[in-house]
Protein backbone atom coordinates (compact mmCIF):
# COMPACT_ATOMS: atom_id res chain seq x y z
CA UNK A 1 0.00 0.00 0.00
CA UNK A 2 1.46 3.51 -0.74
CA UNK A 3 1.24 5.69 2.22
CA UNK A 4 -2.23 7.66 0.57
CA UNK A 5 -3.54 4.46 1.24
CA UNK A 6 -2.79 3.65 4.81
CA UNK A 7 -5.24 3.63 7.17
CA UNK A 8 -5.88 7.09 9.48
CA UNK A 9 -7.09 7.25 12.78
CA UNK A 10 -6.70 10.45 14.59
CA UNK A 11 -8.14 12.64 17.28
CA UNK A 12 -8.56 16.05 16.13
CA UNK A 13 -10.58 17.22 19.21
CA UNK A 14 -12.64 16.10 22.61
CA UNK A 15 -14.88 18.61 24.27
CA UNK A 16 -17.75 19.02 26.14
CA UNK A 17 -20.46 19.61 23.79
CA UNK A 18 -23.47 19.91 26.81
CA UNK A 19 -23.53 19.29 30.19
CA UNK A 20 -26.51 20.11 32.39
CA UNK A 21 -27.11 19.38 36.22
CA UNK A 22 -30.30 19.42 37.71
CA UNK A 23 -31.39 19.40 42.19
CA UNK A 24 -34.87 19.94 41.61
CA UNK A 25 -35.46 19.27 45.51
CA UNK A 26 -32.45 21.44 47.22
CA UNK A 27 -31.65 22.66 49.59
CA UNK A 28 -33.95 19.99 51.55
CA UNK A 29 -32.24 16.93 49.82
CA UNK A 30 -29.29 17.48 51.80
CA UNK A 31 -30.70 16.65 54.85
CA UNK A 32 -31.96 13.03 54.17
CA UNK A 33 -28.59 10.73 54.84
CA UNK A 34 -29.93 8.02 52.95
CA UNK A 35 -28.08 6.63 49.80
CA UNK A 36 -29.98 7.53 46.31
CA UNK A 37 -30.75 4.90 44.07
CA UNK A 38 -28.58 5.73 40.60
CA UNK A 39 -29.58 4.89 36.93
CA UNK A 40 -26.41 5.61 34.39
CA UNK A 41 -27.93 5.46 30.74
CA UNK A 42 -25.70 5.75 27.50
CA UNK A 43 -26.25 7.19 23.97
CA UNK A 44 -23.55 7.40 21.32
CA UNK A 45 -24.07 8.87 17.93
CA UNK A 46 -22.01 9.69 15.08
CA UNK A 47 -22.14 11.71 11.98
CA UNK A 48 -19.73 13.18 9.53
CA UNK A 49 -18.45 16.75 9.17
CA UNK A 50 -16.70 16.08 6.16
CA UNK A 51 -13.98 14.02 4.36
CA UNK A 52 -13.03 11.28 6.62
CA UNK A 53 -13.59 13.80 9.84
CA UNK A 54 -16.05 12.72 11.97
CA UNK A 55 -18.13 13.73 15.15
CA UNK A 56 -18.99 10.99 18.15
CA UNK A 57 -21.20 12.08 21.27
CA UNK A 58 -21.44 10.11 23.89
CA UNK A 59 -24.07 11.17 26.17
CA UNK A 60 -24.17 9.94 29.76
CA UNK A 61 -27.16 10.13 31.90
CA UNK A 62 -27.12 9.95 35.63
CA UNK A 63 -30.06 10.05 37.70
CA UNK A 64 -30.54 9.60 41.33
CA UNK A 65 -33.67 9.19 43.43
CA UNK A 66 -34.29 8.80 47.17
CA UNK A 67 -38.33 6.80 46.36
CA UNK A 68 -40.34 9.13 44.28
CA UNK A 69 -37.91 12.25 45.05
CA UNK A 70 -35.44 13.05 42.59
CA UNK A 71 -31.94 14.05 43.90
CA UNK A 72 -29.80 15.08 41.64
CA UNK A 73 -30.18 14.38 37.49
CA UNK A 74 -27.24 15.41 35.55
CA UNK A 75 -26.73 14.50 31.61
CA UNK A 76 -22.88 15.16 29.99
CA UNK A 77 -22.59 14.65 26.21
CA UNK A 78 -18.86 14.37 25.24
CA UNK A 79 -17.72 14.88 22.03
CA UNK A 80 -14.75 14.33 19.89
CA UNK A 81 -13.60 15.08 16.51
CA UNK A 82 -12.11 12.01 14.72
CA UNK A 83 -10.26 11.59 11.26
CA UNK A 84 -11.19 8.23 9.83
CA UNK A 85 -9.50 7.56 6.51
CA UNK A 86 -9.11 4.91 3.91
CA UNK A 87 -11.06 2.52 6.53
CA UNK A 88 -12.66 0.05 4.72
CA UNK A 89 -16.26 1.02 4.56
CA UNK A 90 -17.64 -2.54 6.73
CA UNK A 91 -14.93 -1.49 9.48
CA UNK A 92 -16.08 2.12 10.09
CA UNK A 93 -19.14 1.72 12.03
CA UNK A 94 -17.36 0.04 14.45
CA UNK A 95 -14.47 2.30 14.73
CA UNK A 96 -16.94 5.35 14.89
CA UNK A 97 -19.05 2.83 17.77
CA UNK A 98 -16.59 1.12 19.90
CA UNK A 99 -13.26 2.71 19.25
CA UNK A 100 -14.14 6.49 19.73
CA UNK A 101 -16.84 6.00 22.58
CA UNK A 102 -14.08 3.86 24.35
CA UNK A 103 -12.02 7.03 24.04
CA UNK A 104 -14.20 9.50 25.03
CA UNK A 105 -15.56 7.44 28.11
CA UNK A 106 -12.79 8.26 30.51
CA UNK A 107 -13.60 11.98 30.04
CA UNK A 108 -17.31 11.70 30.37
CA UNK A 109 -17.05 9.99 33.68
CA UNK A 110 -14.85 12.31 35.16
CA UNK A 111 -17.15 15.42 33.77
CA UNK A 112 -20.15 13.60 35.46
CA UNK A 113 -17.91 12.89 38.88
CA UNK A 114 -16.93 16.41 39.07
CA UNK A 115 -19.97 18.19 38.19
CA UNK A 116 -21.89 15.65 40.83
CA UNK A 117 -19.18 16.80 43.49
CA UNK A 118 -19.76 20.42 42.71
CA UNK A 119 -23.29 20.14 43.63
CA UNK A 120 -22.36 19.13 46.71
CA UNK A 121 -22.67 15.45 46.86
CA UNK A 122 -20.28 12.46 47.18
CA UNK A 123 -19.13 11.85 43.27
CA UNK A 124 -20.06 8.79 41.17
CA UNK A 125 -17.40 6.88 39.33
CA UNK A 126 -18.81 5.33 36.63
CA UNK A 127 -17.95 1.77 35.79
CA UNK A 128 -16.40 0.64 32.58
CA UNK A 129 -18.07 -0.23 29.79
CA UNK A 130 -17.67 -2.76 26.98
CA UNK A 131 -18.69 -0.64 24.01
CA UNK A 132 -17.70 -3.41 21.98
CA UNK A 133 -20.56 -5.84 23.36
CA UNK A 134 -23.61 -2.36 23.60
CA UNK A 135 -22.82 -2.64 19.80
CA UNK A 136 -22.62 -6.13 19.00
CA UNK A 137 -26.13 -6.39 21.42
CA UNK A 138 -27.65 -3.33 19.03
CA UNK A 139 -26.85 -5.51 15.85
CA UNK A 140 -28.25 -8.46 17.54
CA UNK A 141 -31.32 -6.55 18.33
CA UNK A 142 -31.05 -4.85 14.26
CA UNK A 143 -31.42 -8.23 12.81
CA UNK A 144 -34.35 -9.46 14.64
CA UNK A 145 -36.32 -6.85 13.67
CA UNK A 146 -35.20 -7.42 10.57
CA UNK A 147 -35.28 -10.89 9.84
CA UNK A 148 -33.25 -12.37 6.93
CA UNK A 149 -30.19 -10.05 7.43
CA UNK A 150 -27.30 -11.62 8.67
CA UNK A 151 -25.58 -9.69 11.30
CA UNK A 152 -21.78 -8.55 11.26
CA UNK A 153 -19.74 -10.87 13.14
Amino acid sequence: MSETEQPVFSIEKIFVKDLSLEVPNAPQIFLDRDPPQVEVGLQSEAGGLGDGVFEVVLTVTVTARLGEKTVFLVEAAQAGIFQVRNVPEEELEPVLAIACPNILFPYARETVSDIINRAGFQPILLAPVNFEALYRQRLEQQAQQQPGEIPIQ
